[in-house]
């Protein structure tokens, strides 16, 4: 696939998938959860809670478009999907994660982790090794194909499905194949996805989160975003 064909308004679905959303209730989790099912995918939302997975699959149901979307516990939902999503707090990746290591076995977990350290979100703070996605890789093994992406995406417009994402995202991984299918998902929700790299430069899609938190404080905007330039139309 050429990056011709990865157009925001180009939304045909060519593979369709179960994706778990796991700590899928927040605003970022729900808004992508959301875009997946409105694009044909069968899309469950997960959390520790099941009654809020409900509750949260309920709301989005009601949002047009969005198909049949299910809430499930977070174990429940990385058994039955083929590709997972972790939206959660960095305080909570690894906890999260650790129950499910051996359902996510033979599948692609897509990472939005970035490791914000509050109160000061708007500066960067990566951890000890550079990137949360990487060592997360490290600790699952080549079992999980663990792919970094979506962390410079604001949750903002996510569910507003007449506002396109005007950003681009950037995905990486150290598995092409796997990088190639997370691609073609965010194409099919109407991003424009780049490949980056391996995990290990998911360190910079990390800090790059605080210079667009500390840019929509400085210019009082909710949802800049990145382009990248000098690439084929």
């Amino acid at each position: 696939m050429t990056l011709a064909d990865m157009t925001p308004t180009d939304t045909t679905l060519t593979d369709k998938h179960i994706i778990a959303v796991l700590g899928g209730t927040g605003a970022e989790g729900s808004g992508l959860a959301y875009r997946w099912a409105r694009a044909g995918h069968d899309v469950i939302v997960g959390s520790r809670d099941l009654a809020k997975a409900m509750a949260c699959a309920d709301e989005l149901n009601a949002l047009p478009g969005a198909g049949s979307i299910r809430g499930m516990s977070n174990d429940d939902a990385a058994r039955a999907a083929t590709l997972a999503v972790l939206t959660v707090p960095y305080t909570a990746q690894r906890a999260t994660v650790a129950p499910l290591a051996e359902a996510l076995q033979g599948k692609i977990l897509v990472d939005v982790t970035v490791p914000l350290k509050p109160p000061k979100v708007d500066r960067v703070a990566l951890p000890e090794g550079g990137s949360a996605v990487a060592a997360l890789q490290a600790e699952l093994g080549p079992g999980v194909r663990v792919v970094a992406g979506f962390q410079n995406v604001s949750a903002h417009h996510l569910k507003n499905p007449d506002h396109p994402i005007d950003c681009d995202v950037l995905i990486c991984g150290d598995d092409r194949e796997a990088c190639d299918v997370v691609v073609e998902l965010a194409r099919t929700a109407g991003f424009h996805a780049i490949h980056a790299g391996p995990v290990a430069n998911a360190a910079a899609a990390e800090a790059l989160t605080s210079l667009l938190i500390f840019i929509n404080k400085r210019y009082k905007v909710p949802s800049s975003g990145l382009r990248i330039t000098g690439l084929p139309a």
